[in-house]
């Protein structure tokens, strides 16, 4: 049970890391980014070619920072910023053919196989929890990593003055423009930040799920669902539900034997009936 708990915990925080940054976007911009799934592969295909160089993690997960940032600033400014007045229809035909970009952009730099990286030699051992108990090292670095940068993100967005802006913006975007603030840089800087913690995700998931072709695409679905568990807009909203959901899916699979995918699904289908906005949506980070 513990084992199952850890693994649930730690596959809810990759969660986070993803649904954050949709909710943020979906929250401050109107945006439905249907190729977040897609940055999260990424993310992880730059793992992998760093390995396949004979790098270590440790600079695949900067350059997934500071790439993702790059690639959103660029994605907002040049092709999403035309579509904010648009109908999400739009929207969605925009983010389905950044998808298929995406997909042919892999496939020409790394192909179509099924790839492995490796866990990093030092943190691939067991560490003793109880007397009889251990667990990957790797699991547990991957979810402190996740705990830092949420930490961080909460940090952010609760004591700076940017984080206000973007409280503002994903409460009442409209307030943004009346308070005579720069709304592009809000967006750009959105966009940014959710792009580089997609492919952050993907990053750490590398060394523990196959690379392959669409692997973000599982991992979008279970996302959208944290969002609408948690609410949209709310990254505080997006941790507790990325959590629920991560141990919902992780125990079920393992003590349900039949149809335990569906559990998550069920979750999602009880809240919009009992809370249509969400478990946390009043809890706006």
């Amino acid at each position: 049970m513990l084992i199952q708990v850890l693994n649930g915990v730690q596959y809810g925080l990759l969660l986070f890391l993803i649904s954050s940054g949709l909710t943020l976007i979906f929250g401050v911009l109107g945006v439905i980014n249907l190729a977040h799934g897609s940055l999260f592969m990424v993310g992880a295909y730059v793992t992998f070619l760093v390995a396949q160089a004979g790098v270590g993690l440790w600079l695949a997960l900067p350059l997934a920072l500071l790439g993702g940032t790059m690639l959103g600033v660029l994605l907002e400014r040049f092709l999403f910023r035309r579509f904010y007045h648009r109908e999400h229809l739009d929207q969605v035909l925009l983010t389905f053919a950044l998808i298929l970009l995406f997909e042919e952009g892999r496939s020409l730099v790394a192909g179509n196989d099924f790839h492995s990286v490796a866990v990093p030699a030092w943190l691939d051992v067991s560490v003793p929890v109880t007397a009889g108990f251990s667990y990957s090292a790797y699991r547990l670095a991957v979810l402190a990593a996740c705990l830092v940068v949420a930490g961080a993100m909460f940090w952010t967005i609760e004591r700076t003055r940017i984080g206000a802006t973007i409280r503002a913006s994903a409460e009442k975007p409209e307030m943004v423009d009346l308070l005579g603030l720069d709304a592009k840089r809000v967006h750009m800087l959105v966009f940014g930040a959710g792009t580089a913690l997609a492919m952050l995700g993907g990053a750490l998931a590398a060394p523990l799920y196959s690379v392959y072709p669409g692997m973000g695409d599982g991992f979008l679905i279970v996302s959208f669902v944290v969002v609408v568990v948690g609410g949209l807009g709310s990254v505080a909203g997006a941790f507790w539900a990325a959590l629920l959901v991560g141990l919902v899916d992780t125990l079920s699979k393992v003590f349900v034997p039949v149809g335990a995918g569906a559990a998550i699904y069920v979750l999602m289908a009880v809240v919009l009936l009992w809370r249509p906005a969400g478990l946390f949506a009043a809890a706006r980070a």
